[in-house]
């Protein structure tokens, strides 16, 4: 995941008439920096553990922040909060193994590329202007300059990708009812606490194993705490005082931080046709965002 999307409604109209001050910007350029770099650290525990002991550790990192910040009762909770919070949890944990089985794949920053077009999507789906339906022709012709499909492309990778940038997608719009239901993150910390708990057999099938190394280990905690639990927290503080659209603008920087992360932590260099390919894709975002009603 590379954000969160469920505290957007924090604050939000009385956001939507204060300026944005260089302190938010740095904020959310400091969360996405984070992601990412966390996203990175958490590859290099990939050959021991897998994307999957990654996704573990992480989700298990994330519901510890989570409920502690949430502090939920489960035991109030209604048949009405309960169903999309677990159809939430489904999306989390099919979402972050998705992704990071795709960075394992094709690396962070086409990864990354491809599940923005979750979001994207969702910007989209909810305009009906012509100009948004070029925007949308303009971002497919994107995604083909970022792939280019040919004999030599993974198009497992690719696939998982676009696999996490629908899971993005049905995350937000989940976190729109779930947080319309549950008051706070209470959701957000509910469908992360019962993923955690559904990947613990692998952190005990690694452990018993003996992969679940102390280096491994501490990628995977790394990964946890940057891309999980420091996004959370300045997103949280953030969103009480500027517009949902400029964080969806700030948003398009993902996929170049992303690839900034790749070349300098794993040494992943992009092509001419992978950078044409993000240009596109994160320029259509920007004016799907901005122009929105």
């Amino acid at each position: 995941m590379v954000t969160a999307e469920q505290p957007l409604d924090l604050g939000a109209s009385a956001a939507s008439s204060r300026p944005t001050r260089p302190r938010d910007l740095a904020l959310m350029l400091t969360a996405a920096s984070s992601t990412q770099t966390g996203a990175a650290l958490g590859a290099h525990a990939f050959p021991v553990i897998g994307p999957a002991g990654v996704v573990a550790v992480r989700q298990l990192v994330a519901a510890t922040v989570l409920l502690a910040v949430a502090r939920p009762d489960v035991r109030r909770l209604r048949l009405g909060q309960w169903w999309p919070t677990l159809l939430l949890t489904a999306v989390f944990a099919v979402m972050n193994l998705s992704l990071y089985a795709a960075v394992d794949r094709i690396g962070l920053a086409l990864a990354v590329t491809l599940e923005f077009l979750g979001p994207l999507g969702v910007a989209l789906a909810g305009s009906r202007t012509p100009h948004h339906l070029l925007t949308a022709l303009a971002a497919g012709a994107g995604v083909y300059v970022l792939v280019l499909p040919g004999p030599t492309s993974d198009y497992l990778g690719v696939g998982l990708g676009l696999l996490a940038a629908g899971c993005w997608a049905a995350y937000i719009l989940l976190n729109r009812l779930v947080g319309a239901r549950l008051p706070g993150v209470q959701g957000t910390a509910i469908a992360t606490s019962i993923s955690a708990l559904g990947y613990l057999p692998v952190l005990v099938v690694l452990a018993v194993s003996g992969r679940l190394t102390p280096a491994a280990l501490g990628f995977a905690v790394a990964a946890g705490t940057l891309a999980s639990a420091v996004p959370y927290a300045l997103d949280l503080i953030v969103l009480r005082t500027i517009p949902p659209r400029v964080f969806g603008i700030a948003m398009s920087a993902h996929p170049v931080l992303a690839a900034v992360a790749g070349m300098v932590i794993l040494g992943e260099l992009l092509t001419w046709h992978e950078w044409v390919g993000m240009a596109v894709i994160v320029t259509a975002n920007v004016v799907t965002v901005s122009s929105a009603r």
